[in-house]
């Protein structure tokens, strides 16, 4: 693989309750070791059908204001057609029409471009799944 293009798994631990998880410092770290100062796109991405990927501020309520509009939008009752695991688990399944399933954002100088307040997030509503793979790719 050329050093124009660089990936890596992270291995997050979400537990059993409804997370978002801060990526940004783990992002950052990616791009230290493998942007080597140089401009290109970090592109994040979870491989699961039931998490996101949200650019969002954290920290001041937003993560959990996020948490409280996914209940909204997509309640956990028995409305949903797919039905298996916890009841309402069909609802974890729309979530990535909602919160896609990746973000690519620029990275200038080695460093994520990213606005004062905002940070990547993983967005997992699934209690079932305790365990969450996200790809970094740096592309140079």
């Amino acid at each position: 693989m050329s050093d124009a293009f660089t990936t890596r798994m992270l291995h997050v631990a979400t537990g059993s309750r409804e997370r978002v998880v801060d990526l940004t410092s783990d992002c950052a770290e990616f791009l230290r070791e493998v942007a080597g100062g140089r401009d290109g796109l970090l592109n994040v991405f979870v491989p699961h059908a039931t998490a996101g990927i949200a650019v969002i501020e954290t920290g001041a309520g937003s993560d959990d204001d996020l948490l409280a509009a996914l209940h909204t939008l997509l309640p956990a009752d028995d409305r949903w057609q797919h039905r298996h695991g916890s009841p309402g688990h069909g609802r974890d399944h729309v979530l990535p029409a909602i919160v896609p399933p990746h973000v690519t954002l620029p990275v200038i100088g080695g460093q994520l471009e990213l606005g004062t307040w905002q940070s990547v997030c993983l967005v997992d509503t699934n209690t079932d799944n305790t365990e969450r793979r996200v790809r970094l790719s740096f592309l140079g």
